[in-house]
């Protein structure tokens, strides 16, 4: 079997390059990642598989090889990357490792090796690492489920404590300009309320990279903007700061979607910042572009942190133990909403200079109609 390690070691390249080909001729999610996300954890789980027949004269033993546990650890890895990359099943993922057992015993065969004894090691190694990478996709559609339903009924909270806090507010004695604020203060939040539980029944199905449904239309934004600084100057005591200039902001976006965002940016701006400094919003509208920042003085987001909490799988059971955890994914649904507007998302933090998020959203990208946001995982 060691004969057969070296082989393969000295293969490697050839292997995998003739894998990642046929994969993109016959699986049909592959054309759609780039070669890094493509070829994921595979080179590790032959690189697994190398070690373990560089180790065994036979396969009495080698189900109780620690590298067992390391191919283990690889393909579960695998298989929670292929539920955030767009379009991938279950079948797709046992095709992928269907080719990569088919490309080894083909590359043995061309170099006259026939063991039987080593084809078994192999296929019972690649059938172990298919086994978890579809456990592990399976799981991690549910645990995005869970997580997108998660976000969207904590989201339902706040326009509903906005409402309920403008109806304790409702008071005739105060004067009619001050009722009719409050009013339409509780109206919009109910609203709002509603548009996120039709949210909320769109993220029952979801499929692998999937992120939340969003509704584009031709809108103006102007006044939902006005009113999700007004909403937060009445929750926060904290002194909040908008700039903006009173004209529209016309263009084809989710207003819904728009609105989590400055509110999960606002919240964590007023939950992370200095309390006796301000929370500043700054809208800037452009020609094709809009563009909305928060800013708050307090103590900085770490910097080898700052990408990582944009991250959709840093947010897993793996990272319950971090303290990114507390910023929740809130912050993943900001770059999904950004991103499918056409946009980015930027992030400045420092000691001197505070933390600001800042937001481009394209205002002409998206047709109106449905169109679901994709998870991108990378940095």
């Amino acid at each position: 079997m060691k004969k057969t390690a070296r082989l393969l070691n000295s293969k490697r390249d050839e292997v995998i390059d003739r894998w990642e080909k046929e994969v993109l001729q016959q699986v049909k999610a592959a054309p759609t990642s780039n070669k890094i996300a493509l070829q994921d954890h595979v080179p590790n789980i032959l690189d697994d598989i190398i070690e373990i027949l560089n180790r065994h004269e036979n396969t009495d033993d080698y189900f109780n090889d620690e590298k067992i546990h390391q191919i283990e650890e690889n393909s579960l890895e695998h298989g929670r990357h292929r539920a955030n990359s767009p379009n991938y099943t279950v079948d797709q993922i046992i095709h992928e490792y269907m080719i990569f057992n088919n490309v080894i015993i083909s590359v043995l065969h061309k170099n006259d090796i026939a063991e039987e004894s080593v084809f078994h090691l192999i296929k019972c190694s690649i059938d172990k690492a298919m086994l978890n990478s579809v456990t592990s996709f399976s799981e991690s559609i549910q645990e995005m489920q869970n997580k997108l339903i998660g976000t969207l009924a904590h989201d339902i909270r706040n326009p509903l404590a906005a409402a309920r806090m403008a109806i304790e507010m409702i008071n005739y004695e105060t004067g009619r300009e001050r009722f009719e604020k409050v009013k339409k203060m509780s109206y919009n939040s109910v609203n709002r309320a509603i548009e996120l539980v039709e949210g909320l029944l769109d993220s029952i199905t979801v499929k692998a990279g999937e992120g939340i449904m969003l509704s584009f239309s031709e809108t103006d934004l102007n006044q939902d903007i006005q009113t999700i600084y007004e909403e937060a100057c009445e929750v926060f005591s904290e002194d909040i700061i908008l700039k903006k200039k009173e004209q529209s902001i016309k263009g084809v976006f989710d207003g819904t979607a728009i609105r989590r965002l400055m509110e999960n940016l606002i919240n964590n701006a007023v939950k992370y910042g200095h309390s006796e400094k301000p929370v500043t919003i700054t809208i800037t509208n452009e020609d094709d572009w809009l563009k909305i920042s928060v800013h708050n003085f307090g103590e900085p987001i770490p910097l080898d942190k700052q990408k990582e909490i944009f991250n959709f799988m840093e947010h897993g059971i793996q990272q319950r133990g971090k303290k990114l955890k507390s910023y929740g994914i809130g912050l993943t649904l900001v770059k999904m909403v950004a991103e499918a507007h056409g946009g980015s998302v930027e992030l400045k933090s420092t000691k001197d200079f505070g933390t600001e998020f800042k937001i481009k959203l394209n205002k002409h990208k998206n047709a109106p109609g449905k169109k679901r946001t994709i998870l991108n995982t990378e940095a």
